[in-house]
């Protein structure tokens, strides 16, 4: 089978999955998209497309990825997704499935290494500090500036494109040395104070969150949507445990009454903070996925006014199902 397009997850590790794809099948085509756009059928996939990192379509020529949600999801529809052409684990990234997947049978540049173990941290925000977290390397350089182009879907398209292309036949030490990349960095560096100073400003704590675990950062008053790494709640709010952000829907920027909900927890390590998982909380609200460290999820409202009632909603359950954990944990000890 000759496949002509990899359609993947417009991240970090989308990038990553399709560079080892395009080396792998020689491809030059690339759709960066979100799991909504697969779930909901908005976008024509046949057997000559590659899926990476988004949940599985109804029909594809190969299928590579390491969300449990979207395992769940294939089962439900009758299948198994260990017999889905391509490779199906649960790995810290999806470019780990498809890295080793490929490995044993096909030469790769030596580089991908380094580039694969990036994505990994990267994906599951697997740092042991957060002076680790701050500090600079080649991959967290082009994650900050992905991460920058929220919102501006083109130009984040392309930029990615971009830095496929680049990392192809390129180290990530050299793609993030790149002027294209090293502009965004800047920006990225010049608008991180302003993130903060929004975070500062916006930052909330539930009323039954007496121990202040999770900060809430509501943004859905704004008309446009802000420019805020959620991540640097932990250079605020180093005593919490998580942050979740719950956005308004962009819809090609346009701005709808449904609700976005992405949550992640924060480096503190030992304890209760352990046995915290975030992708299950989305999992068992069944509006969205994730993995242990971060996830995200949509809410659908018919008007404004169930928005308001559902963002309530949803946060006091979000904060009950992060309690219940820390009760299973301490009824097994």
């Amino acid at each position: 089978m000759a496949y002509n397009r990899i359609i993947t997850h417009s991240d970090f590790d989308g990038v990553v999955s399709t560079v080892i794809c395009a080396h792998i099948f020689n491809i030059n085509r690339y759709f960066f998209t979100g799991p909504r756009v697969i779930q909901e059928l908005k976008i024509p996939i046949t057997k000559k497309d590659i899926v990476c990192d988004l949940p599985c379509p109804p029909e594809c020529g190969l299928w590579f990825d390491h969300h449990e949600g979207n395992a769940k999801d294939v089962k439900a529809r009758g299948f198994d997704p260990e017999k889905i052409e391509g490779c199906f684990e649960l790995k810290p990234s999806c470019s780990r499935v498809i890295f080793d997947y490929f490995r044993p049978s096909h030469e790769m540049p030596s580089w991908f290494t380094r580039m694969v173990d990036e994505a990994d941290d990267i994906d599951t925000f697997n740092y042991a500090s957060i002076e680790e977290w701050q500090r600079e390397t080649p991959g967290k350089i082009i994650d900050w500036t992905i991460k920058l182009r929220e919102g501006d879907n083109q130009l984040r398209r392309n930029y990615m494109k971009q830095l496929v292309c680049q990392l192809r036949s390129a180290s990530l030490d050299d793609v993030a040395q790149m002027p294209f990349v090293l502009d965004l960095y800047q920006k990225y560096k010049n608008e991180k104070q302003s993130m903060l100073e929004r975070i500062q400003k916006e930052a909330t704590f539930l009323d039954e969150d007496r121990n202040k675990e999770l900060v809430v950062l509501d943004m859905t008053k704004h008309k446009i949507r802000p420019k805020m790494l959620k991540h640097f709640s932990y250079l605020l709010f180093p005593q919490s445990l998580g942050v979740i952000e719950i956005n308004t829907l962009y819809e090609e920027e346009i701005k709808t009454n449904n609700l976005s909900i992405s949550m992640s927890l924060s480096l503190k390590k030992g304890g209760d903070s352990d046995q915290k998982n975030v992708g299950e909380i989305m999992r068992e609200m069944h509006i969205g996925d994730g993995h242990r460290g971060a996830g995200a999820g949509v809410v659908f409202c018919s008007g404004k006014a169930e928005m308001e009632r559902m963002k309530e909603k949803i946060l006091k359950q979000i904060y009950s199902i992060w309690r219940n954990q820390s009760n299973e944990y301490m009824s097994e000890l």
